[in-house]
């Protein structure tokens, strides 16, 4: 093992995450909260946690055993929700979150965890940790829940450019099955392009030049593309990967949310109507409960940003321990499964003449 590796996963093989303790809307409590809870559950984790030292150190060792797993970068400056990115990117090299990335550009660890701003994030991402080779927008990647086995969907682009040629889907395509191989197990992912209809002859000019270029890739991939998909598939089964542009998919992911959270009320007011049917409600107790873990934002929080030399995992900026805890567990997988990596070897094989390097790298005939 190189010492760049060794640092990255620790003296004895654990894994070391960068995170971002302030920016998020509940305030650093929630961040040390929510790294005590992952910790708890792997006791493989190890943390460099960035903010102002004398905070952070008294919210840490309040919390048993997290200050052994631990490590606190002092960085006074936060990037607030209302920051312009522009304005970060200039004076922001203070700020807890330029910190945490540049802890993954020196290969202290292996996966940046923030709540903050979500543009002012890319931004330092894309400058401090750059853009892969070939790569040319990057895109931001979220698990939505659907009716397949795995129990969710990889969509991207949900936001980091609301523009996309056909190349860059490609690359969304190529990006996304990375994710979904290596973030849900899945073997060989199948891929959908967004459309107004899933007739060929339906959509934008960039839209039908994806769905050709896809189709051309999905045997060097080891995917199948299903083709042009409808809004209704998002949380269907009959694609693992939505492929979009950052626009159509940024909107698509707050009406659901919106949607899912109007339903949760609806809820709540109809169990609350009469006697009779808060009667009912508690009949039906345990079948809500399970219901509510299904659809629960929290835990299946964490957007992941690809197309960099690092792994990056924006959580939400509303995110409460259990939200933080999920984001964890997220870069954890990926920085166990060496997701960097592999992505960046798909990515190569999408830009260069030989299709035959596999995501670690090496020549064997086949990709991942």
């Amino acid at each position: 093992m190189s010492a760049e590796q060794q640092s990255e996963t620790g003296a004895q093989g654990s894994i070391v995450l960068s995170v971002d303790a302030m920016g998020g809307d509940r305030g650093p409590a929630a961040v040390v909260a929510g790294i005590a809870k992952a910790a708890q559950k792997n006791p493989n984790l190890r943390f460099l946690l960035h903010g102002p030292k004398d905070e952070l150190e008294q919210l840490v060792s309040r919390r048993k055993g997290l200050s052994a797993v631990t490590e606190i970068r002092n960085a006074d400056g936060i990037v607030h929700m209302e920051d312009k990115p522009s304005h970060i990117m200039r004076h922001g090299d203070n700020t807890s979150m330029w910190s945490a990335i540049e802890a993954v550009r020196n290969k202290e660890a292996t996966v940046v965890v923030s709540c903050g701003n979500t543009g002012a994030l890319m931004l330092l991402s894309m400058l401090r940790l750059k853009k892969l080779p070939g790569v040319n927008r990057p895109a931001i990647a979220i698990l939505w829940p659907s009716r397949n086995p795995q129990g969710f969907n990889v969509m991207l682009d949900v936001g980091a450019d609301i523009r996309a040629d056909a190349r860059d889907l490609l690359q969304y395509a190529l990006m996304g099955v990375s994710y979904a191989r290596n973030g849900l197990s899945l073997p060989r992912p199948r891929v959908g392009l967004l459309n107004v209809g899933v007739e060929e002859h339906k959509g934008r000019t960039e839209l039908k030049e994806a769905h050709e270029l896809i189709a051309n890739h999905a045997s060097d991939a080891n995917c199948d593309f299903v083709g042009f998909v409808e809004g209704s598939d998002i949380p269907g089964n009959r694609c693992d990967v939505i492929v979009t542009d950052g626009f159509t998919g940024n909107i698509a992911l707050k009406t659901g949310e919106g949607t899912a959270k109007l339903i949760g009320d609806l809820l709540r007011e109809a169990f609350s109507y009469s006697p009779l049917s808060r009667l009912a409600s508690l009949l039906a107790l345990t079948s809500l409960t399970r219901l509510k873990k299904r659809i629960d934002p929290r835990r299946v929080n964490g957007g992941v940003f690809l197309g960099l030399n690092g792994t990056v995992v924006k959580s939400h900026g509303s995110a409460d321990p259990t939200g933080v805890a999920a984001a964890v567990k997220l870069a954890y997988d990926l920085a166990q499964s060496g997701f960097s990596e592999k992505l960046a070897a798909r990515v190569a094989s999408a830009v260069t003449p030989d299709h035959d390097a596999d995501e670690t790298g090496q020549t064997n005939g086949t990709t991942k």
